[in-house]
């Protein structure tokens, strides 16, 4: 069964957490002594029914105010496939948590409460979406009892949300829009008959619809080599393999590959993955390749196919998030950690800051604060290997360390 990566986001109040349960609940997820303690949990509370929010809201802040603070990870699963929900924080303090855990994900879903409409913080979780190049964006107006179930809201914030796609960089993106009433479990997973003026899918059927498989075998393939077997035993005397996760695109038995930096070629002898022989291998899959000469290659370089080569990157454009209390400002030195390659790099300059609730962008800025997205340069002490975002967004992404405390201060996408 493939794995299907789903992010949440919507602003405070607006039914994620209560959704998620709701999707559990009604998949039959929840383990028996899980609800008994849930039912507990609410009677504590001095609710009269079962609050579904407290399966995702662990932290006790979260529980005490209501809302979600950290990126909490669900996994359920259907007959057809297995998914794993990042439920991420709605409110503004809490936007790199939005980033990081929206990073990995293939579908994104942003709620939106039917009484409030768009606010501020839906065109800050569409940006992030639509800056992760996330392809599929599902938007959920939840809470559709509080308005009796009433088409013509449901429509009026179909319209409103349209002119937020009409900006954006990233036309690519399928959205979906679907009514629901995550309290009551109306077109979560099984159909609404309050809402029968809506024939679309309900919020499971879509993402259980999507096909993923191989969906990014067309862009430029990547392997980057994690660790060099080398068994050194009887059996095995001369086998020397090429060991890590392939980032994009696809390998074939009898390609002609180049190992960066060193520039060094040769042809695929073999692909492994286990004890599995493979004529091919795509996108996420783990395999040892082994080659037909003996090059130099070794943990943090990159396998590459020939004629589709990344450019050797001193400088860098890049968009980035910035994590960390501590501002940015120019002249400063980082770690720059791209794939498993980890380089120091400096500040050469800010060329702005995007206010991404109007999509514009401030000029003359000197720093980045926490949660400010902006575009900066970098120069880089030694090459790496990166692909444009847009272009292949498994290997144009990257991370800042601070070299002094160890912390992950930002999350860039190389333009």
């Amino acid at each position: 069964m493939d794995v299907l990566r789903i992010t949440t986001s919507g602003s405070v109040d607006d039914g994620k957490s209560t959704l998620i349960g709701r999707l559990l609940y009604d998949t039959k997820s929840i383990p028996q002594d899980k609800m008994e303690a849930l039912h507990a949990a609410s009677k504590r509370k001095g609710l009269d029914f079962t609050d579904l929010s407290l399966l995702t809201d662990g932290l006790i802040a979260e529980r005490e105010q209501g809302i979600t603070i950290d990126v909490a990870h669900i996994y359920f699963s259907t007959p057809n496939r297995k998914y794993i929900i990042a439920d991420t924080p709605g409110h503004f303090e809490y936007t790199r948590n939005m980033v990081t855990g929206s990073s990995t994900a293939q579908v994104s879903l942003i709620l939106i409460d039917a009484r409030k409409g768009i606010v501020d913080q839906t065109y800050r979780h569409y940006f992030i979406a639509n800056l992760l190049r996330i392809k599929h964006l599902v938007v959920c107006v939840n809470k559709m009892d509080l308005v009796d179930y009433a088409q013509e809201r449901f429509d009026e914030i179909v319209e409103d949300f349209k002119q937020l796609t009409a900006q954006a960089a990233f036309k690519e993106q399928e959205v979906k829009f679907i009514p629901a009433s995550s309290l009551y479990g109306e077109n979560v997973v099984t159909r609404s008959e309050k809402i029968s003026w809506y024939d679309g899918p309900t919020l499971l059927d879509y993402p259980e619809q999507i096909d993923f498989s191989h969906e990014g075998d067309a862009l430029p393939a990547r392997l980057p080599v994690q660790y060099v077997i080398r068994p050194k035993s009887e059996a095995f005397h001369d086998f020397r393999g090429f060991a890590g996760k392939i980032a994009s695109g696809s390998f074939k038995v009898g390609d002609e590959i180049v190992s960066l930096p060193s520039q060094h070629r040769s042809k695929i002898k073999s692909i492994e993955k286990f004890e599995t022989q493979l004529n091919e291998a795509h996108a996420r899959d783990s395999v040892v390749i082994t080659l037909e000469d003996e090059i130099d290659s070794s943990r943090g370089n990159i396998l590459v196919k020939a004629g589709e080569e990344p450019q050797a990157l001193k400088e860098i454009t890049a968009n980035v998030c910035w994590m960390d209390q501590t501002k940015l400002v120019a002249g400063k030195t980082y770690l720059l950690q791209h794939g498993i390659n980890r380089v120091k790099a400096k500040v050469q300059g800010i060329q702005h800051v995007i206010e991404v609730t109007t999509h514009r962008q401030q000029d003359d800025v000197k720093e980045l604060g926490l949660n400010d997205i902006g575009k900066i340069t970098l120069k880089v002490a030694s090459p790496i290997f990166a692909d444009p975002y847009i272009q292949n967004p498994a290997n144009g992404s990257f991370i800042l360390v601070d070299e002094f405390s160890n912390s992950t201060v930002a999350v860039g996408f190389v333009e």
